[in-house]
């Protein structure tokens, strides 16, 4: 029996262990988890019956073999939740699936509402074309939103930077309302100093022209019409947050007779002379202790995966020394209410704003974005009826002063940049709060990640090690297109297959993952 070791027990690591044991029982596998919870950033954090998700995550994908998975794991609700029963609102209900009210292994259909807060006034995401768009910008901005778009169409910058990307797609004017100063805040960089690769596959598809399109087949009823993932209106979401589905996936995977090492931070990864993966080195409990292996899955950063392994080329070390990560803090914040108007035709309880998450552009915060939990899902909250859970999200480096902060330090800045928004109105009015800190949350698109190719070229010729998931493969994935990767490994370790082409490709056929047709 061959042994596959695999690093992380977040959506890439854990998709890779189950997947390994649900498709042929000639492996032993054994899962290593430096942390003492499964989910890596799409972990749900449960504070006093209140949950966090880091960074929010919606269940979307065009993938079918996805989508499948996650209703094996998760069923679609054949029933409304709590929420939706009392406030009579419909969603997608699928013919004999659980009861949320009744069991928790569900998943919920949720409507979708991502907004921007600038000038202290909510604008559509995407930015939308109608009467409130133009009330909130004014007849004046938005005529010379509309001329520097079309200044565009005619111009064309060559795409140098996540600049010049945005700018052919949105004009300089909406860029610089709502792009420039959210993405400097987000990476620490100017656009002007980031690769257009990061704009090509987060916001891929989408522009006012595709807004446009969207907009004119709802009008005209357009079959088969194709719909840009940011532009989606319902989305999948577990009972209890993100974090249920991968502390359920490790369940199951343990059940099938796998392994899972908490607490065990992987350090070193073995390579014989012959340029083979061997086994790991990992740390627990002050011990070094090591695992000898057939194969190696790693989706842990692929910076401290190459630190960590021996007989690296000088030039390759340098470019993993190099890559650059952004991390992340947040806050939960446990008020009574909050000062935003439902100004929507959404009913919520207690007739809160009914948004997922908000994108903050307000130059006066640090503030990246923020969310309302009780929107995501009323199980989410302890007490839904009375309280609003809002999570409060900062974008910072480990070695820079916020992370620094002491929780109470960190918690009551951000309650004071919620009073400096209009938020809440004082300090008071916060019953409870909770802090969370990711490391390495998102891999980041400058310094050495020009020379990635090269990195990726050196790791494929090590014909056992497979690296797979956002920091695994130094690549802003969603979580489906993480558990592409895995799929894809899998195949391939059970093929006999040492070409890597197909993992690494995984979000980078445009067209493929672009497009979903909505009869």
């Amino acid at each position: 029996m061959k042994k596959v070791l695999i690093i992380g027990a977040g959506p890439a690591g854990l998709t890779a262990a189950y997947e390994l044991l649900d498709k042929s029982k000639e492996y032993e596998v054994i899962v290593f988890e430096e942390s003492d919870c499964y989910g890596g950033i799409s972990r749900t954090v449960n504070y006093k019956g209140n949950r966090m998700d880091m960074g929010g995550h919606r269940f979307f994908s065009k993938v079918p073999e996805v989508n499948e998975w996650w209703e094996k794991m998760l069923p679609t609700q054949g029933a409304l939740p709590y929420d939706d029963v009392v406030l009579q609102r419909t969603s997608t209900i699928s013919e004999g699936g659980p009861d949320p009210e009744k069991v928790d292994r569900v998943m919920l259909k949720r409507n979708r509402l991502s907004r921007i807060f600038f000038n202290s006034k909510f604008f559509d995401y995407p930015v939308s074309l109608k009467f409130e768009t133009i009330r909130n910008m004014g007849l004046i901005t938005t005529m010379v939103v509309g001329f520097s778009y079309l200044k565009t169409i005619f111009f064309k910058r060559k795409e140098n930077s996540l600049e010049d990307f945005y700018i052919n797609r949105f004009g300089k004017k909406l860029y610089s309302m709502f792009f420039e100063n959210y993405t400097e805040n987000l990476w620490g960089r100017h656009p002007s100093e980031i690769s257009p690769e990061w704009g090509a596959q987060r916001v891929k598809g989408l522009s006012i022209k595709a807004v446009l399109k969207d907009i004119f087949g709802k009008i005209f009823k357009k079959k088969n019409r194709k719909v840009e993932t940011s532009l989606i209106e319902e989305f999948a979401y577990p009972k209890l947050g993100p974090g249920q589905l991968w502390e359920l996936t490790a369940d199951d995977f343990e059940k099938m007779g796998g392994k899972i090492i908490k607490n065990a931070k992987v350090t070193k990864v073995i390579k014989d002379a012959e340029g083979k993966m061997t086994g790991l080195v990992y740390e627990k409990e002050g011990h070094e202790i090591e695992v000898e292996g057939d194969y190696i899955i790693s989706s842990m950063p692929v910076k401290d995966l190459v630190v960590g392994m021996n007989d690296v080329p000088e030039e390759i070390s340098e470019i993993a020394k190099g890559l650059p990560y952004r991390d992340y803090m947040t806050v939960g914040v446990l008020v009574s209410q909050l000062n935003l108007k439902n100004e929507t035709k959404t009913k919520t309880l207690g007739n809160i704003v009914p948004d997922n998450w908000v994108y903050v552009h307000d130059r006066n915060v640090k503030m990246g974005r923020f969310q309302i939990y009780n929107n995501w899902s009323p199980y989410m909250v302890k007490d839904i009826e009375n309280s609003i859970w809002v999570g409060l999200e900062y974008f910072c480096n480990e070695d820079d002063a916020m992370w620094a902060m002491e929780d109470e330090a960190f918690a009551h800045m951000a309650i004071k940049e919620m009073q400096t928004m209009g938020l809440i109105n004082h300090e008071n009015d916060v019953k409870d709060f909770h802090v969370e800190r990711v490391k390495k949350a998102y891999p980041a698109y400058f310094d050495t990640y020009a020379q990635m190719d090269e990195l990726r070229d050196y790791l494929n010729t090590i014909p056992n090690l497979f690296c797979v998931g956002r920091n695994g493969q130094h690549r802003y994935n969603n979580i489906d297109h993480s558990m592409c990767t895995s799929f894809e490994t899998v195949k391939n370790i059970l093929a006999g297959e040492t070409c890597k082409d197909n993992i690494w490709n995984v979000n980078t056929e445009k067209e493929y993952h672009e497009e979903k047709k909505d009869n």
